[in-house]
């Protein structure tokens, strides 16, 4: 089994999404991850840092660009967990659960985070302002790996 960990600093602009989902699909391919997967992990990381560029705030008006927000991924055995971060206001108190039902036009991001993943997780981080997205999946993996094992 090998394992894979990076994390970034990116900031709040639309160009930094793409780098976040290029380097994750450049780990999972080193780590022999299957590609379906690699790209469905791929496709909730843009929406999740998607959402941290449009929400994420330096502290001061939410509608500015500055600022930066935080991506970690974390590749372990037969998992990968990654987990978006950012500054802003925060998620507003949900009386329910999220489904596609109940998703507004902005919120159609995390429901297709929920769906690609096998657990997903949305809080805010404790005595500050800001929004974590975490959320991880079972990885099937090929043969043929650059990563060695642990």
């Amino acid at each position: 089994m090998s394992s894979l960990w990076w994390s970034l600093r990116l900031r709040r602009e639309a160009a930094s999404v793409p780098l976040a989902r290029r380097l994750l699909l450049s780990s999972m391919e080193a780590a022999g991850v299957d590609p379906d997967i690699a790209y469905d992990m791929s496709l909730a990381l843009s929406e999740a840092c998607a959402n941290a560029v449009e929400h994420g705030s330096d502290g001061g008006d939410n509608r500015g660009r500055s600022g930066a927000y935080r991506v970690s991924a974390y590749l372990e055995g037969d998992r990968c967990r990654i987990e978006v971060a950012d500054t802003g206001p925060g998620f507003p108190p949900e009386s329910e659960p999220l489904t596609g039902a109940s998703v507004s036009e902005s919120g159609r991001g995390l429901f297709l985070i929920e769906s690609l993943a096998d657990h997903v997780r949305f809080r805010n981080r404790p005595g500050s302002r800001g929004a974590v997205v975490s959320f991880d999946k079972v990885l099937a993996r090929r043969g043929d790996t650059l990563l060695t094992a642990s």
